[in-house]
């Protein structure tokens, strides 16, 4: 699953070449070595980018209550935070979709260090699906927290991108192949077979530049845009010995 984030990725090509002649001072065929024959080799990055709608957003919710004592500021977050909860079940969230995120009490003190009250603060992970009806749901759950409710941000996702994924793997490869065989050329040495293979973690491209439907609410309007995946993949092909007519 992927995440939005505030950046768009930068593609970063890296290629190098390293040649060994397998030629023998006398012109004939030298016997190469497995270490040799791996040496003899292009190693090219290629990048693949694809494209999505989001398809899910995740709010980040928090109650904040301060009160005197610890029981009475415990309260005033637990009373709150339950009518948040209870507004984002009636407004159609499921239960498996609500996590609690993080719990705090934190002394307040005055200009002397005496301690002179507390804040709890709750927070809830919240999973909206239906994006249409996001800036409703999210307006829904604030009004219910009243003054105690806070929002910490909030995040888009493709939540089933293996099919995504797969398709940013093979455009990535093909990336490589098209480098590693304009170096071959270059080196006069037919490109053989393939050593080895690494890929980097995916990254989340976060929005890009079109945007979707907005989920519209006065007071909410959400704009999910297009969420993009990067996938970069080395690949180290063997350059074969050059051709005998060549």
């Amino acid at each position: 699953m992927i995440r939005s984030r505030a950046t768009t990725p930068v593609l970063v090509v890296l290629a190098s070449l390293v040649l060994l002649s397998p030629w023998s001072l006398g012109g004939r065929p030298a016997f190469a070595s497995a270490a040799d024959q791996f040496r003899e080799s292009v190693l090219v990055t290629g990048t693949g980018e694809v494209s999505a709608t989001p398809d899910t957003l995740t709010a980040d919710f928090a109650v904040e209550a301060t009160a005197a004592t610890v029981a009475q500021a415990l309260e005033g977050a637990g009373v709150a935070a339950t009518r948040m909860h209870d507004a984002l079940v009636r407004a159609g969230i499921a239960t498996a979709d609500l996590q609690t995120s993080n719990f705090s009490i934190v002394s307040k003190v005055n200009d002397d260090q005496a301690i002179v009250g507390y804040t709890v603060n709750q927070g809830l992970s919240v999973k909206i699906r239906d994006l249409r009806r996001a800036g409703e749901v999210m307006s829904a759950a604030i009004a219910a927290g009243g003054d105690a409710a806070r929002l910490n941000g909030v995040s888009f996702a493709v939540e089933n991108d293996a099919a995504l994924l797969a398709e940013a793997r093979r455009s990535a490869f093909a990336d490589a192949r098209q480098k590693a065989e304009l170096y071959a050329r270059e080196a006069g040495r037919p490109l053989g077979r393939v050593l080895t293979v690494s890929e980097s973690s995916p990254a989340d491209g976060g929005p890009g530049g079109q945007h979707g439907l907005a989920a519209m609410d006065s007071r909410f309007p959400i704009e999910p845009g297009r969420q993009q995946l990067a996938v970069t993949v080395t690949v180290q092909w063997a350059l074969d010995p050059p051709s005998k007519h060549a």
